[in-house]
Formats: C-alpha cells, sequence, structure tokens
C-alpha cells in the first residue's frame, strides 16, 4: 500500500539531534508480535521486511488470504499493525513507514497455500526426473499440485517440485469467460 502509515519517533527523540546508530531491528520479532492481528482478519503473513529509508526505517510487510487481498483489507489491517507496532517494542525508538501489501504475481508458489490460491493460473516449475513442466493449477491439497499439462492431468507431490511461477496471460482461457462467451 503506497503511502502507509508513517510513525514518528516518541516525544522524548524529537528534539534530540544527536546521531546515533540504528540497532539492527529482529524481523522474526516483529513477524511474532503481528502474526495474531493478521491471522485475526483471515490472512496468512506472507513476509516482514525492514530496510533503512533516510532517517527512516520501511516496514514492508505481505500479507496474503484465499480470497485475495483488497485494497480496503490492506488498509483495515495497515490500520490494526500500527496500534500494535506502536505499543510493542519492537521497532525501536525510530520512525519507521509501514507498508503493507499483497504478493505480487513473481512471488514463487513454494507452500501449499500458494498452488492452491493459484488454481485456474498457468505456472512454470522445475519437477525432479521431469525438467521444467508448463500447465494450469487444477487442484492443490496437502499433499501435492494436479496440473494440466498439454491436455493430459498430471499429478506431482510437493516434495517433487521446485518454486512454481506463475505465468502472465494476456486474455482470459475460454473455461473463465462470462455466459456470452466474449468476457461480458
Amino acid at each position: 500500500m503506497p503511502g502507509g502509515q508513517r510513525h514518528a519517533p516518541k516525544p522524548s527523540q524529537q528534539g534530540s539531534r544527536q546521531a546515533v546508530a540504528s540497532p539492527s531491528v529482529d524481523e522474526d520479532r516483529i513477524a511474532d508480535a503481528i502474526r495474531p492481528v493478521i491471522a485475526s482478519g483471515g490472512m496468512d503473513l506472507e513476509s516482514v521486511r525492514v530496510s533503512a529509508a533516510g532517517r527512516r526505517r520501511l516496514l514492508r510487510v505481505v500479507v496474503d488470504s484465499d480470497r485475495g487481498v483488497s485494497l480496503d483489507d490492506a488498509a483495515a489491517i495497515s490500520r490494526q499493525l500500527s496500534a500494535v507496532l506502536d505499543a510493542a517494542p519492537v521497532m525501536g525508538d525510530f520512525p519507521y513507514t509501514l507498508e503493507v501489501s499483497s504478493p505480487g504475481v513473481d512471488r514463487p508458489l513454494t507452500d501449499p497455500r500458494h498452488w492452491r490460491r493459484a488454481a485456474g493460473r498457468l505456472v512454470q516449475v522445475t519437477v525432479a526426473d521431469a525438467g521444467s513442466v508448463s500447465g494450469r493449477v487444477l487442484e492443490a491439497d496437502a499433499d501435492g499440485v494436479t496440473l494440466d499439462v498439454a491436455g493430459d492431468r498430471r499429478r506431482f507431490g510437493y516434495a517433487a517440485l521446485g518454486a512454481g511461477a506463475v505465468q502472465v496471460e494476456f486474455g482470459h482461457p475460454h473455461t473463465e469467460l462470462g455466459a456470452t462467451g466474449d468476457g461480458h
């Protein structure tokens, strides 16, 4: 969510101009602090990244859910995370900017939930003993994924799969078109 929440230092630090080295921030501690809030919103925490942005820190939080993440979802979770982060000492005393977003199409498919959420999408994946395979995700469960590969249903266990990559398609397959057959 561009232009996310901005957090100023506590009032006791605002007047200080002394240069202080920024202590490292533990992304795992941040994840532990915010995961319950994200879970209560029916979402999964995909990643937490903290980077320097001038005198501020940039905290990027990526969330996802089976229903996707709308802008309203991202804004709501951002407000809730802001309150938790301001109350917890995990970000230290330095100001930070909070950005909440969903994973992009370039996110590798590495977990069963990623594959499940990619149902209907065209993917490319390296399969042990089969090389590179391109196919449409038909279904994914706890044990593996079923792809339509050139019209054949092929089942692969997760242990045999490398990280999958969703392929960007311009246009829709006929099975996803509306009742009129032209997408309208």
